[in-house]
């Protein structure tokens, strides 16, 4: 007997998952950010992108919502996932993320951002022209272009290990800085140091474990400060998965290059097809709600997911409701033929935290791909290495 997939409405009965965007827990939707406080409490309007992606974005994003900062935000699409909307240009002609509109100043560059935001709001521990913190700052960079010659070039073996060795080197510096403080953090206590560090060692830990089998979480600091980190809700809301990263990076960085090497390989495999519960890019425990929030944040969007995916409607529709019903019920329902490649095609694109929390993405795609399996082996269209316009806002505005 085959078992036949949940309705749209039978599904919609299963969650009841919502959160507060204005008031409730750091997340990728909101388009105001109140912390309780009246809306006339607001002098900041952050410029970030549609994608939640923009590591210089996720920078002053942490940063307000630590301070508990009241602030709008407007999405502006990255070049690399489509056009620059105009009025955006006209109001920041050079197009840069993210910006920030302080009591009616556009100001450019995070760093000078952060600086700004400081001498009116006071400083988020350490601030950015503290003594304590220059040094740090230059390590960041130090580690940043370590990371860049290792993985955005290709080399011979030789110089791989060359560039392999200098990362480590720099990390070794960043293991003795985070050794060096009381607690698991930069500083004493977590702050703006800690802030700088975020998005590009989240961006590090995902890309050299897929492209070059190198784990930044087996550092012993590293560890501790990844896992005090995930401990704050308002890191969570802002945090990406690898399977987004490894993916958003290369357009942005001009390209990755994979090593080749057997533990690479293995690790590029299970990021891009599962299975991907207890991959590293978190280890929290797993929220209760997040089968339901996925299966929300897929009942919101589903009439664009059916319209911009490859297959036909009628057969995409009927093979995702089968993946939720799976997500929901662990009842397994074959999909029709030939849609194995549509169900792929939403699994590698589902964008982290733009669409959902991690959690909530990891069932999302071991369902799509427990069912997709039922169907074949087909895969969906290539992701895009030279830009990202397969997730051009436009199409689900």
């Amino acid at each position: 007997m085959t078992t036949m997939p949940l309705t749209w409405a039978e599904l919609a009965a299963l969650t009841d998952f919502s959160i507060d965007t204005v008031h409730g827990p750091t997340n990728a939707q909101a388009r105001l950010r109140l912390f309780g406080l009246p809306e006339s409490a607001v002098r900041v309007t952050l410029y970030r992108d549609n994608h939640a992606w923009c590591p210089y974005c996720q920078k002053i994003w942490l940063w307000l919502e630590e301070k508990q900062i009241p602030y709008r935000i407007e999405k502006v699409t990255m070049f690399c996932y489509g056009e620059k909307e105009n009025w955006y240009k006209r109001k920041v002609p050079s197009g840069m993320l993210p910006a920030v509109e302080l009591d009616g100043r556009i100001l450019t560059e995070s760093d000078d951002i952060l600086i700004a935001l400081e001498q009116v709001f006071g400083p988020l521990g350490a601030g950015m022209k503290d003594p304590t913190m220059l040094p740090l700052r230059r390590l960041e960079r130090m580690l940043f272009r370590a990371w860049c010659q290792w993985l955005c070039y290709p080399a011979s073996p030789q110089r791989e290990q060359h560039n392999h060795d200098q990362f480590t080197t720099v990390v070794t510096m960043v293991e003795a800085a985070l050794a060096s403080t009381p607690g698991p953090y930069f500083l004493a206590e977590f702050g703006t140091a800690d802030v700088i560090f975020t998005p590009y060692v989240e961006r590090m830990h995902a890309s050299l474990y897929y492209y070059k089998g190198y784990a930044l979480r087996e550092n012993p600091s590293f560890a501790a400060w990844f896992d005090a980190m995930e401990s704050r809700p308002t890191y969570c809301g802002t945090q990406s998965d690898f399977h987004t990263h490894v993916h958003d990076l290369p357009p942005q960085m001009g390209g990755c290059w994979e090593n080749g090497e057997p533990q690479m390989r293995r690790n590029k495999t299970r990021v891009d097809h599962g299975p991907w519960l207890g991959l590293p890019d978190a280890t929290y425990p797993e929220p209760v709600t997040a089968r339901a929030e996925a299966l929300s944040r897929v009942l919101k969007h589903r009439a664009n997911l059916v319209r911009v995916n490859p297959a036909a409607d009628p057969l995409f529709d009927e093979a995702l409701r089968c993946a939720l019903t799976h997500l929901m019920t662990d009842v397994t329902c074959v999909p029709p033929a030939g849609s194995d490649h549509a169900l792929r095609y939403v699994r590698d694109r589902i964008n982290v935290p733009r669409d959902m929390s991690i959690y909530a993405a990891k069932r999302l795609r071991t369902s799509l791909e427990e069912i997709a399996s039922l169907a074949g082996d087909g895969q969906g269209p290539p992701i895009p290495t030279q830009h990202r316009r397969d997730q051009n806002p436009v199409d689900f505005a």
